[in-house]
Parts: C-alpha cells; sequence; structure tokens
C-alpha cells in the first residue's frame, strides 16, 4: 500500500514537473501531437500498404511537419504583438506558406520515396496534398492559440485569486492590529500610574506580563486559527494584566470543556469582549464585577461565551452600538472573512444584569 502511495505520489510529481514551464508544455504537446499524427494515419492506411516502405514515408511526413511548424511557434509569439488585423493577416500568410512547404516536402516523400521516380501525366496531382496540408496545419494553429488563450485566462485567474487572497489577508489583520493600540494605551496608562505611586515592582511585573502578551499577540498570525488552550494562555496573561490595575474588583470565572480545548479559534478572537467587560462593566462597579467565560462543543459547533455582570446596555435587534468602538464590529467581520456564513455572533442581556456574547463557529481541531 505504502509502495503504491509513492508511486502514485512520485509519478505525479513527475507529471506536474513535465508541465511545470511552456516551454516544457510546447515541446512535449508538439511531440506527441505529430507522433499521434503518424500513427493516425499508419491505422487509417493498414490496409491500404502494410510494407516498411509506406510506414517510413509516414514517418519523414511526419517528421517535416514537427519540423516545419516549429518556427510558426516564434511568428504567432511576435504576432499577438500587433493589431488584430495584421495579426490575422501574418497568421493567415504563415499557415499558407508552411502549409505549401510540407505538402512539397509530402509529394517529394511520396513520388521519389514510394513511388520510386514515377512522374504522374496530370499536373494537379503535384497538389493533392495541399489542401489535406492547409487542414493539418491550420488544426495545429487553432490548438496553438486555444492553448495560448487558455494559459493566459488561467494565469489571469491565478493572479486575480492570488490579489484577493492578499487583500482578504490585508484585511483580517486590519482588524486584529487595529485592536492592539486601544488595550496598549490603556496597559501604559496603568503602568505609568503604578510608577507615580512608587509601585515599582508591580510595574516591572505588569511590563513582563505585557512583554509576553504582545509576544504571542504578533507570533501568532491572525489568518491562522490556533488551539483554544493557547488562547486562554493568553488571555489568562491579559487578565493577569488587568488585575493589577483592579485588583479584588476583578473575578474571572472559567468553564471550559476538556474536549473544547484542542477546538481551533481565530487568534485573541475573545480578547476584545473581555476588554469591553472591563471597561463598560467592572470599571462602572465600585465593588467590582464577574466575566464568566465559557467554551463548550455541540455536535459539529464550538459555543464560546463571555458574560458580565455590570449595569448592561441598550440592545436593539442582536446588535449593540457604542461611540468609537470598534471590538464587536471587527469580531463580526474577522469570522464573516474566516467562516463564511457558517457563524453566528449574538449579543443579548444577562439575567440579572450585565452583557452575555455568544460566538458559534465550526468545531475544528
Amino acid at each position: 500500500m505504502l509502495i503504491s502511495l509513492n508511486f502514485n505520489g512520485i509519478s505525479k510529481m513527475k507529471w506536474q514537473a513535465l508541465f511545470e514551464t511552456r516551454e516544457r508544455l510546447f515541446w512535449t504537446l508538439h511531440t506527441l501531437g505529430w507522433g499521434g499524427f503518424a500513427v493516425i494515419y499508419y491505422i487509417g492506411s493498414f490496409l491500404h500498404d502494410m510494407r516498411s516502405v509506406w510506414l517510413f514515408v509516414i514517418i519523414l511526413n511526419a517528421y517535416a511537419g514537427w519540423l516545419l511548424t516549429i518556427p510558426l511557434r516564434y511568428i504567432f509569439a511576435r504576432a499577438m504583438k500587433l493589431s488584430p488585423l495584421k495579426m490575422l493577416m501574418v497568421v493567415l500568410a504563415s499557415v499558407y506558406i508552411v502549409a505549401l512547404m510540407w505538402a512539397l516536402v509530402k509529394n517529394v516523400n511520396y513520388w521519389e520515396i514510394y513511388k520510386k521516380g514515377y512522374r504522374p501525366e496530370e499536373w494537379y496531382m503535384y497538389f493533392t496534398n495541399t489542401v489535406n496540408s492547409l487542414i493539418m496545419i491550420g488544426c495545429w494553429t487553432g490548438l496553438y492559440f486555444g492553448i495560448k488563450n487558455y494559459q493566459m485566462l488561467l494565469k489571469e485567474k491565478q493572479n486575480s485569486l492570488r490579489a484577493s487572497t492578499m487583500a482578504h489577508q490585508a484585511h483580517i489583520k486590519m482588524l486584529r492590529y487595529q485592536l492592539n493600540p486601544h488595550f496598549l494605551f490603556n496597559t501604559l496608562n496603568a503602568i505609568s500610574t503604578l510608577i507615580l505611586m512608587k509601585e515599582n515592582k508591580t510595574a516591572e511585573s505588569m511590563v513582563s506580563r505585557l512583554s509576553d502578551f504582545l509576544r504571542y499577540s504578533l507570533d501568532k498570525d491572525p489568518i491562522k486559527k490556533v488551539p483554544l488552550r493557547q488562547e486562554i494562555e493568553a488571555l489568562t496573561l491579559y487578565l493577569a494584566i488587568e488585575k493589577v490595575r483592579f485588583e479584588d474588583r476583578l473575578t474571572v470565572i472559567w468553564d471550559v470543556q476538556p474536549t473544547a480545548n484542542e477546538a481551533l479559534v481565530p487568534s485573541l478572537i475573545l480578547q476584545p469582549l473581555i476588554e469591553n467587560s472591563i471597561k463598560y462593566a467592572i470599571s462602572k462597579l465600585e465593588e467590582g464585577g464577574c466575566i464568566a467565560i465559557s467554551a463548550k462543543v455541540f455536535g459539529r459547533d464550538l459555543m464560546l461565551e463571555v458574560t458580565d455582570n455590570g449595569p448592561g446596555a441598550d440592545i436593539k435587534d442582536g446588535q449593540m452600538y457604542r461611540e468609537n468602538g470598534v471590538g464587536l464590529q471587527n469580531i463580526q467581520e474577522r469570522l464573516g472573512s474566516l467562516y463564511k456564513d457558517d457563524f453566528s455572533f449574538s449579543i443579548s442581556n444577562s439575567q440579572p444584569s450585565g452583557i452575555k456574547v455568544c460566538i458559534r463557529i465550526p468545531f475544528e481541531t
């Protein structure tokens, strides 16, 4: 089984290597085409003559066609840079000249080699191959331009897809990195306050945690997904930084199913939700508040929830808008870019107070 798989893999690599360049593709198809012409022509005239001399003439004719059509490739390449009318004139003239030359070669091979010097009395007998030659060279030209146009369309499609992918990735990265300045501003503000209060050890600890969190943020590509356990480690770093600011006023409750730990999620997808809870819930309560984070697997879906017990907010049609807020909108756009329509994002009031944000995404490991 392994030998068969290896053989198939090697064969596939060889075929890919064969067609990886236009130069190699041309010579391969050019040779196979004229070789196929010789085989089909011989089979078609098999009952006509089975002698080796007839096979030799067919091989000579195929080789002559192979040789004479090579210059057409370079003529057509230059003609494609001309205006449509001039290109058409160059193509037709080239096809006609090559067809006449090939017909002449075939006549020589037929009358001198196969007929051993026999000369027909009717002069038009010398031109019986001309029409067939024009048809054959015309078919070669049609295939050449057909393959050439297909390659051009394929290249344009690849360039378009590459540009679309790059724009898509840049959009996702922009959405992710747009959130960092908000968090960074708040944290540096807190560190500055600690320094002014001469709490240097606490400030140093906060700087160290901030460094670890930013390293995680920069190391993880926004395009790629990470296991939820890594996301939880990063959120733990973030919450440790916020704990320095709020001390006992901030309580965090984790409820993560073991099976959900290995689920793949967009990096730092929950951090803006927790930041919002701290900004609009915990900071508003003098006695402090609680943030509950849960992750559970239901069938083929992963359910993520962030709940706080703050004062809540006005929610209309499942949407909550805050002045100068970018976090919730960015999360929705990131989820839409990564999962298309296979996700849900909802905001609701929690009981007895607070906000609950629920995210449903496909369960992937």
